[in-house]
């Protein structure tokens, strides 16, 4: 069993290194990026998310040789994800809001999440460009900059701030449902926000700044330290289909509280019915 000082001595090298990389960040922002394409013409890399992603990698194993890995970027070029294990594994999103950073947009964040025996233990979210950084030990509350955060108090979608992205629309298999998700949200909420980073969303949703973050088709290193964040600052985390939540395999509801989870994916399920109706019916 991992003791509580192990716990904060790996919170505190995890820390300490993502201020590190995170100058990484700071120094290419605002500079011309060449620019690579993974899977699609949407999902982009440059050499500065593999300049964070080997710094992080290596100095962690180098101060824990026992420990695991799962990073965006070596799982794309080994084109698989590492099985997670019940070994201490660290989730890695070395650039989270890639697009956002290759534009000079400053909503990027390096995002690092801590797995002991499949349970998340640590999450950091640090955005270098407004230095803030988003922690959470678990069992221990989830905080800005050292000060206690919490969701919002709303409880109704029609007064919510909802974070949706885009991502949905770019799979053409799938484009009807996700803008069958757009339009019903947009219609039921207060308001809809694309910030082009899953990690900060969450972390958002934290700090009680936007009410409810949907997304599907994510990855574990998209969510693995803003699940802890949001748990530990006392939101809800769903899948999208009303279930529990797997960090593997990620379909997300963040929420400010369960009713507004629970809401939000009642009105998601019967949108994606409709759009299936739809589809039958034009065949």
């Amino acid at each position: 069993m991992t003791s509580a000082e192990e716990i904060e001595h790996f919170f505190q090298v995890a820390k300490s290194l993502t201020l590190e990389a995170a100058e990484i960040i700071k120094n290419s922002i605002n500079e011309l990026k060449d620019v690579e394409e993974k899977s699609s013409d949407k999902d982009l890399v440059t050499k500065y998310d593999k300049e964070v992603e080997r710094l992080l990698f290596e100095r962690l194993s180098n101060e824990f040789t026992e420990h695991k890995f799962i990073g965006e970027e070596t799982s794309s070029s080994n084109k698989e994800t590492p099985e997670l294990t019940d070994a201490p594994t660290w989730i890695i999103d070395p650039i989270d809001g890639t697009t956002n950073f290759v534009h000079c947009f400053p909503l990027v964040c390096i995002s690092i999440g801590l797995v002991i025996n499949k349970r998340l233990e640590i999450g950091i979210i640090y955005n270098p460009c407004y230095d803030e950084m988003y922690t959470a030990k678990r069992g221990q509350g989830a905080f800005l900059n050292g000060k206690t955060i919490q969701p919002s108090s709303t409880k109704e979608l029609k007064k919510s701030l909802v974070n949706l992205e885009t991502s949905s629309l770019f799979n053409t298999s799938q484009a009807d449902i996700g803008l069958a998700r757009f339009n019903a949200v947009i219609k039921a909420a207060h308001g809809v926000r694309t910030i082009g980073s899953a990690a900060l969303a969450l972390a958002f949703v934290a700090r009680g700044i936007i009410d409810v973050f949907h997304m599907d088709g994510l990855n574990s290193w998209d969510v693995a330290a803003g699940c802890l964040i949001v748990t530990e600052a006392g939101g809800s985390l769903i899948d999208t289909k009303g279930g529990n939540f797997d960090f593997m395999a990620p379909k997300v509801i963040a929420a400010a509280n369960e009713a507004l989870a629970i809401e939000t994916s009642k009105l998601i399920l019967e949108t994606d019915l409709r759009t299936q109706r739809k589809r039958l019916k034009k065949n």
